[in-house]
């Protein structure tokens, strides 16, 4: 069977709320249940069938996922390729604002990722098709809803994509332990794409090489670097400040 669910209070509900046409049904556990009542009554206005599931079902489905007794069956969000990525950029023009992700592989940063994303107003994230989390039942449930609103793009070359992107007039600034200038002294306004490695290893030699500027996050302590979702986040933030959205 096709995993194209979402679990969880949150990313249902934003579902419901962005795209309800594409939900199918919703299995609940307890619909005496204060808050699934309500997620239950939402769904059957909006003529959505629900059945009763057990505990077991839904654990079962969810591979024992922390799924709070809803799961919802839906059309998913389709992973954009770069034809989208290239229309996007062109029609958002000096608004464009990316986050490439660098081999992330862990679900739970995509997912965080892709809630901070949203947060801050991204018009994609971008990531390579080989050796990174794709939108699993697992990364839904961590962006709560934001991997149904913010487009993901994998891309076959990230090295080519980003040199495309750097030709559009897009400044590439990667995020690096090895970063000459700190990220808060870097202007990140503009056309902008920031860039993140994977989880240990940090950005690919060829990644570094396509960005303009590489910035360091200031570490006071014993720690050498952040999570790559918690460092996203700091980033985003900052850029969102800069640029005064």
């Amino acid at each position: 069977m096709s995993k194209n669910f979402v679990y969880g209070f949150h990313a249902i509900e934003t579902l419901l709320n962005t795209r309800a046409q594409n939900v199918e049904k919703l299995l609940v556990c307890d619909r005496k249940d204060r808050r699934a009542g309500k997620v239950v009554q939402r769904s059957e206005s909006l003529g959505i069938p629900v059945e009763r599931a057990s505990q077991a079902d839904l654990d079962q489905l969810s591979d024992n996922a922390n799924h709070q007794g809803l799961l919802a069956w839906f059309s998913p969000q389709e992973v954009c390729d770069e034809a989208f990525l290239k229309d996007l950029v062109l029609a958002e023009g000096s608004q464009i604002f990316l986050l490439v992700l660098d081999e992330i592989q862990d679900p739970h940063n995509l997912g965080a990722c892709l809630r901070s994303a949203d947060g801050a107003g991204i018009s994609a994230v971008v990531t390579p098709r080989r050796r990174s989390a794709g939108l699993t039942p697992a990364v839904r449930k961590v962006a709560s809803g934001a991997a149904e609103t913010v487009p993901l793009v994998q891309v076959s070359n990230l090295a080519r994509m980003l040199r495309w992107l750097a030709e559009q007039g897009i400044r590439i600034i990667g995020l690096s332990g090895e970063g000459a200038q700190s990220l808060y002294d870097t202007s990140l306004t503009g056309p902008l794409a920031l860039v993140l490695g994977g989880e240990g290893k940090g950005l690919r030699r060829l990644t570094k090489d396509h960005c303009e500027v590489l910035a360091a996050l200031p570490m006071r302590g014993a720690i050498e670097s952040l999570n790559v979702s918690v460092a996203a986040g700091i980033c985003l933030y900052e850029a969102l400040r800069q640029r005064n959205v």
